[in-house]
């Protein structure tokens, strides 16, 4: 219950914060092209972790006050998340561009800027950008004693195109 408070809290100061800045996400190309991003795009996410080009900006690091790391991600068109679950759960919020979420045995979300998604704890999940245009996500995974995520196999190219329009 006590991380569920925390999340909410979080999630409101996030929602205030990025109300009171105006920007727009533009997909140029085959890049994410963004005038008046609020974040950088920070670091280039391992390969080891995700298929494509995603990056990471690390916004709130945790520390033994505040145990809720939340990071900014970036993911170029086609490029997304291998499969993987978090012990905490996990909320996503879209911040621009065009993003799939997917819960294992379920079909694929879209996500738009402004939607927000409450991965279930333990549940194994992916996210990422759609094929053509690229997709800016807000992530925050709270760390349990069991750790904050647990990887697995990487995204099928069958399993990414299964998008059934």
């Amino acid at each position: 219950m006590k991380n569920e408070a925390i999340v909410a809290s979080l999630f409101a100061i996030l929602l205030i914060s990025l109300a009171s800045f105006k920007t727009k996400a533009q997909t140029l190309g085959k890049s994410v092209r963004d005038t008046s991003a609020i974040f950088p795009k920070g670091q280039r996410a391992p390969a080891s972790n995700f298929t494509g080009i995603v990056w990471v900006q690390q916004l709130i690091e945790p520390d033994s006050d505040f145990n809720i790391p939340v990071g900014y991600v970036t993911f170029e068109p086609g490029a997304r998340s291998h499969w993987h679950s978090h012990a905490g759960g996990q909320v996503l919020l879209a911040m621009g561009g065009i993003g799939y979420y997917q819960e294992r045995g379920k079909p694929i979300q879209i996500l738009r800027k402004g939607d927000a998604v409450k991965c279930p704890s333990n549940v194994p999940h992916w996210h990422g950008a759609s094929p053509t245009v690229g997709f800016m996500q807000v992530a925050i995974t709270p760390n349990t004693a069991t750790g904050r995520v647990t990887w697995l196999q990487p995204v099928s190219n069958k399993e990414y195109n299964a998008l059934k329009p």
